[in-house]
């Protein structure tokens, strides 16, 4: 052996080195006593390896020391296993290795976490020894399945012409979006840096300043509450911008990278060729939110027509007394029970709604069942059956109000009846772009028009539209791209005219005077030839949350923070030392306890 660690890792012995001498280092996985025959699994980053010891093996006294975790090195003899112990799960289950020397290069305390057999354990246990938590081959190969696709997406990028720009990390407070992690300035005193929420402004300024086909894997770093789906403090994004594009061109260009990386680690799932394009008032109504999962085929529809005037009284004088109230069915194909029917009404009370109306259809009852089919008759309850296009064994569920106050438990709705039912196909990718965002919505707080999402998107229509009409009339050109109910991208042709920014502002309450001081480095730079451009950002996070199956962001990332914004492992965020205080003239002012 002529290395001092390993001729081998744990990962690559195969029938064909049967015969052979190995050298193996790695981390003891456990240890197994059959009848005085030792079987020790050896693990490293490449894979696993069986090792094995008995009485007669010079290396048995040391075998028997051993505990899960020691790191150790192996000499051995490959061997084939002996017939009918093989194990076809493992790449070198065809073989296992005696060992002729042991040598223990160090050795691992009692564990707070056990690796074998990955049990649940607390979140913050795991978290605190992460290190320890990372050995657990699921979220190892998560690890591993994040480092390939961030590196798919660089290549794919590479391959169509984008350039790899970096942007500063250090920059200026962004009045947009989350809260901002602000950075003290010791040269400075009083003043503050802010960590980006996003490359947003810069890689408009690079369009600005002549380049093109921009890209960069970004962390961005936002002070939010964190969520399964969101991490506090800081994640990564896929950024990118061209110059002289329209939405099509970013389509056209985007899609098939996504699509391609979604192929190359669906891992067994289909992935959805067609990937529709949805107006943001059609999503909202058909699958009641903008981040629709499509593998649910469930469709909602408005029948308010059905109702007006009918013997069902709730509904109907609702109608009657509002113009702007409408009712929605939630078809649910196969869900023609009872037993589902009240299922579904007792959810609908535990998430604060007085219940779920439903009519269902069973042999017998062509007219429906259900206390609304009684109460709207044979003839309406039929003319909803057809205009939903249910039959016997199927079901409909009703919501009704103004669409608005409503639209996030109808899509709820649909959601569980998707579930419930087995109609959401769990083993393929489904993925959309929504388009037409609008552009503004009106903020009742502050009893104002307000900008609706990203504030540097060219509205559609241009200065005309902001000039002649209503503005919660106007779209943006403004798209985000989702996946199994997950928004993963987002982005916008951008408003590179300097005076329809200042009009899109002064709409929403913020004159000039306010757009230079907030955004003085894009307006002064739109002032000096802007190009066309626009741009998207992908959750690099997310997409890969998705392609291994994970619910939660921590499963995917390497060193995350609790649910309270804590880094448990490094003990961050932590208190500064009075001398760090003094030179960046900081006072503390904290609340009382």
């Amino acid at each position: 052996m002529t290395h001092r660690y390993r001729s081998h890792t744990c990962g690559a012995l195969r029938a064909e080195h049967a015969g052979g001498e190995t050298r193996l280092s790695g981390w003891v996985h456990r240890v197994r006593d059959h009848g005085g025959v030792l079987f020790i699994d050896l693990r490293d980053h490449y894979g696993m390896t069986q090792v094995v010891a008995d009485p007669d093996s010079p290396a048995f006294k040391t075998a028997e020391r051993v505990r899960s975790e020691w790191v150790i090195r192996v000499d051995g003899k490959v061997r084939p296993r002996p017939a009918g112990t093989e194990n076809k799960d493992m790449p070198t289950g065809l073989v296992e290795v005696y060992a002729t020397e042991i040598e223990v290069l160090s050795q691992a305390a009692e564990l707070p976490l056990p690796v074998f057999g990955e049990p649940d354990y607390p979140e913050d246990t795991r978290l605190k020894y992460r290190f320890l938590d990372l050995r657990r081959e699921t979220l190892h190969r998560n690890i591993m399945t994040r480092t390939r696709v961030v590196a798919g997406l660089r290549n794919r990028m590479n391959e169509i012409g984008f350039n790899e720009f970096s942007t500063p990390i250090l920059t200026a407070s962004s009045p947009e979006g989350a809260r901002d992690f602000l950075v003290p300035s010791r040269i400075h005193p009083g003043k503050f840096f802010a960590l980006p929420q996003a490359p947003q402004q810069y890689k408009q300024l690079l369009m600005v300043a002549g380049f093109d086909r921009y890209f960069q894997i970004a962390p961005c770093f936002r002070d939010e509450d964190p969520r399964a789906d969101r991490l506090p403090g800081e994640f990564y994004q896929l950024d990118l911008e061209m110059s002289f594009v329209t939405q099509d061109d970013l389509f056209a260009t985007m899609e098939p990278v996504i699509l391609d990386t979604f192929a190359a680690f669906a891992n067994g799932k289909t992935v959805r060729k067609d990937v529709p394009r949805i107006p943001y008032d059609v999503s909202m109504r058909k699958y009641g939110t903008d981040k629709p999962d499509l593998r649910n085929p469930v469709e909602m529809q408005a029948v308010t027509q059905h109702f007006a005037g009918s013997g069902f009284k709730v509904f109907a004088g609702m109608i009657a007394n509002d113009p702007k109230v409408e009712v929605w069915a939630v078809p649910a194909p196969k869900g023609g029970s009872r037993a589902f029917c009240d299922r579904m009404n007792s959810w609908a009370q535990g998430e604060g709604q007085p219940g779920l109306g439903y009519v269902f259809w069973r042999e017998g009852e062509e007219g429906g069942a259900g206390p609304i089919a009684k109460n709207i008759g044979p003839e309406r309850t039929e003319a909803i059956r057809t205009q939903l296009g249910l039959g016997v064994g199927d079901a409909v569920f009703f919501v009704a109000g103004r669409p608005e106050k409503f639209v996030k438990f109808a899509g709820d709705a649909r959601t569980r009846v998707g579930k419930e039912l087995a109609l959401t196909n769990e083993n393929e990718f489904a993925l959309a772009w929504i388009v037409d965002f609008p552009f503004y919505e009106y903020d009742e707080e502050e009893k104002q028009v307000a900008f609706c999402h990203n504030p540097f998107s060219m509205p559609q229509g241009g200065m005309e539209a902001l000039q002649t009409q209503d503005p919660l009339t106007i779209k943006a050109f403004q798209y985000d791209m989702v996946c199994n109910g997950f928004e993963i991208a987002s982005g916008s042709i951008r408003n590179h005219s300097p005076e329809t920014m200042v009009k899109a502002f002064e709409i929403a309450g913020m004159n000039k005077a306010v757009v230079e001081e907030k955004f003085g480095g894009m307006y002064r730079a739109f002032q000096y030839g802007a190009p066309p451009h626009g741009g998207m950002a992908f959750g690099v996070d997310r997409i890969v949350m998705l392609l291994v199956g994970a619910t939660n962001l921590r499963e995917i990332t390497l060193f995350p923070m609790n649910q309270q914004a804590q880094d448990l492992l490094m003990g961050a965020p932590s208190d500064a030392t009075p001398k760090q205080l003094r030179e960046l003239h900081i006072r503390l002012n904290l609340p009382e306890a």
